[in-house]
């Protein structure tokens, strides 16, 4: 897939409402959940412990919701880039939900929708809908409306 990149505000106007991707697929190893846990001091057992987690809920250690949330920009990387303005600054998410789990040794990709664009003395922003799908599975695992300001 090509990156689709926006050169101008009007150029992401054009695209509202319409689904960019799905992505490349992202292995999800033990070592970045680790290495996540360790970032944030959430070492709960089901993310950390494979041992326990083999009898847990899941049968396998999983990622953090907020690790999957967190690769929204290494994700959205591959779909589109903005050309315009001086800077990119996550302004905040409108809402997020994690329907379903990411187990450890699982793909996962990404496919976003730009919903809004408007201009403001600081720059543009740019809502986002993103949905990241695991490989084999027919629930998304991250559901997320994100807000990213293009700094003028």
């Amino acid at each position: 897939m090509t990156v689709l990149t926006f050169d101008t505000p009007d150029e992401v106007h054009n695209q509202l409402g319409r689904v960019i991707g799905p992505g490349p697929w992202l292995t999800i190893d033990q070592a970045r959940i680790d290495t996540f846990a360790e970032a944030t001091g959430d070492h709960q057992w089901i993310h950390t412990d494979p041992e326990r987690a083999a009898s847990g809920p899941y049968g396998t250690t999983i990622a953090h919701g907020y690790l999957t949330l967190s690769l929204l920009p290494v994700l959205a990387a591959d779909l589109y880039t903005f050309a315009f303005g001086s800077a990119r600054v996550n302004y905040g998410c409108n809402k997020v939900r994690y329907p379903s789990p990411v187990p450890v040794g699982s793909r996962i990709r990404a496919a976003a929708k730009p919903v809004t664009c408007s201009t403001t003395p600081k720059g543009t922003l740019v809502t986002v809908e993103f949905t990241v799908e695991v490989e084999g599975s027919t629930v998304p695992a991250l559901v997320a409306e994100t807000v990213a300001l293009v700094a003028a």
